[in-house]
């Protein structure tokens, strides 16, 4: 079975997460409250109307500094701006909004965070 590969925008919605999908010309567009309902909301909208079986489709990730931050909770966004060598008090105007990383912030954000799961993949836990 061939696998359809499309980009999942993440992004702050009015109420929860905010995902769009592009599928033949038609923005697919809805909200809820983690990235795996929404994943799923978004395949039965692509089946309902574009006809897409939802088990072929296979998304990639995109999110917006505040779609990370409230995704992936867990981390410090004061300790993560540190790391990319961003002010901490700017790095949360980026997640809550206030204002927008340029391209070359955002891709310091996002190499950081790569480097995060990088270094945590390595780690062993003695017990």
């Amino acid at each position: 079975m061939n696998k359809l590969k499309l980009d999942l925008i993440i992004e702050r919605g009015e109420h929860d997460l905010a995902g769009r999908v592009t599928y033949n010309d038609s923005l697919i567009v809805d909200e809820a409250g983690n990235v795996h309902d929404l994943e799923e909301k978004l395949k039965l909208l692509l089946f309902e109307f574009e006809n897409v079986e939802p088990e072929t489709v296979v998304f990639e990730y995109f999110y917006d500094v505040y779609a990370l931050f409230q995704e992936f909770d867990f981390l410090n966004i004061g300790k993560v701006a540190q790391r990319a060598g961003i002010n901490a008090g700017l790095m949360r105007q980026y997640a809550s909004q206030v204002k927008y990383p340029s391209a070359t912030q955002a891709r310091k954000i996002e190499d950081t965070i790569h480097k995060l799961a990088e270094d945590m993949s390595k780690a062993l836990i003695y017990a």
